[in-house]
């Protein structure tokens, strides 16, 4: 009978790479989609209050955002501390509010401008007499679903 010898031992054999690429471009495809990259920058410091009762945006894509506060520290040489109202990425007056307002609707399709909500982001600490003055011209341009946005109160133990 003859004798069979090993010719070393057999260790492990190596890893198959050649799926590699495939993870890797369907990772980067998942986080590609799942991330939602922000439209405007911020440009006031917004601190929203807290409120006991609060409701969830159905739809977001359906709401124009309008921020009201202090300008954030890297715009005070330009723009001083006093109390500004941003409308995309830029601060506007209230008469601008209006063309805001219209150029807002023209961006979405007809049947969507019915439910369009104007969503205000305002700092606490801002008096109302300007939140008072953006009302007011939402209420002339027509855009009377407004909705102030908050954070949930903490529970109370």
């Amino acid at each position: 009978m003859a004798k069979f010898s090993r010719k070393g031992k057999g260790g492990l054999p190596a890893i198959n790479t050649a799926s590699m690429p495939d993870v890797v471009f369907m990772l980067l495809f998942f986080f590609m989609v799942a991330t939602q990259l922000r439209e405007t920058t911020r440009m006031v410091i917004v601190q929203v209050p807290t409120a006991s009762e609060v409701a969830k945006l159905e739809r977001k894509d359906l709401a124009s955002h309008i921020s009201i506060g202090e300008p954030a520290p890297m715009h005070h040489a330009l723009y001083g501390t006093e109390t500004r109202i941003q409308l995309n990425d830029s601060f506007k007056s209230v008469t601008d509010i209006r063309d805001f307002i219209a150029a807002e609707r023209e961006a979405r399709s007809e049947a969507d401008r019915p439910f369009m909500t104007v969503s205000l982001k305002v700092d606490q600490n801002v008096r109302m007499g300007i939140v008072t003055d953006v009302k007011q011209e939402l209420r002339r341009c027509s855009a009377l679903k407004i909705m102030y946005s908050s954070r949930r109160a903490a529970p109370s133990q």
